[in-house]
């Protein structure tokens, strides 16, 4: 059942998204050659505490999972997609790290993620990553009353398809709000024209999952999904209100 919105929870839920917003800029900030996946897990943790909300991965078992999750943000790089654990991995040129995670505020939950090149990054890397933020702002476009779920799933496969590229299957976005995953599912693929229909008061995590190869995922050891051909994978996400005036970024830098 989807749980929509008052413009006063939409309204907390932007002053928790402009929280995680800034503490991406400064994780994207730290992530250079050197740095470790477990340094900015712990400078996440900080400036999450400092902003007066608190980390909403930590301790968090999503459905696939055996345990709850032990950091506060998803350091995925290269192959991998998503759910990444932070080590002592130092990041290194070339490397393509997803940044995932959310934050609890005053009750309601937010989430983001993007994806940064490290050092020198390669050409193929680059359009990889400019393609998955294009579909996003694609996807994003199209998030107004009277369109359907399947819209948004066009937009991003048809945006990424075009570029030689592929959405990947079974790994989607999701509602959001006083749980950090909601109805409904938010597939990054699909006809347009087809499923719910988006009306006012909805608010989505959208997040284009994107491969330079194959579609198809795998699940490692320690419970990330990685491309199951090894390829390249980019990641992007923003929590977006559907409303009257159209879609309003709640993950947005304030």
């Amino acid at each position: 059942m989807v749980l929509f919105k008052t413009p006063a929870e939409i309204k907390i839920m932007r002053q928790g998204g402009a929280i995680a917003a800034a503490v991406m800029q400064s994780l994207i900030a730290r992530a250079e050659m050197g740095a470790t996946l477990l340094e900015l897990d712990e400078l996440a943790r900080k400036l999450i505490k400092k902003g007066g909300a608190r980390p909403a991965f930590l301790g968090y078992r999503p459905a696939a999972a055996s345990r709850p999750y032990p950091a506060a943000i998803c350091a995925s790089l290269n192959n991998v997609i998503v759910h990444g654990l932070p080590t002592d991995y130092k990041l290194q040129d070339g490397d393509l790290l997803k940044i995932d995670f959310g934050v609890l505020y005053q009750d309601y939950y937010t989430d983001l993620a993007v994806t940064v090149g490290v050092g020198r990054v390669s050409s193929p890397a680059k359009k990889l990553m400019a393609a998955t933020r294009g579909a996003l702002k694609n996807a994003i476009n199209v998030c107004r009353s009277g369109k359907r779920l399947g819209d948004i799933g066009w937009a991003i496969a048809h945006y990424v398809e075009a570029r030689g590229f592929n959405a990947v299957h079974n790994l989607i976005g999701h509602g959001i709000g006083r749980s950090l995953h909601e109805d409904p599912e938010v597939f990054n693929y699909g006809e347009r024209g087809q499923g719910l229909e988006l009306s006012p008061g909805m608010v989505l995590a959208i997040e284009p999952m994107i491969s330079a190869g194959s579609p198809y995922i795998i699940q490692l050891p320690d419970e990330s999904y990685a491309t199951a051909d090894g390829s390249l994978s980019a990641h992007f996400e923003q929590t977006v209100a559907i409303t009257e005036a159209g879609p309003r970024i709640l993950t947005a830098p304030g």
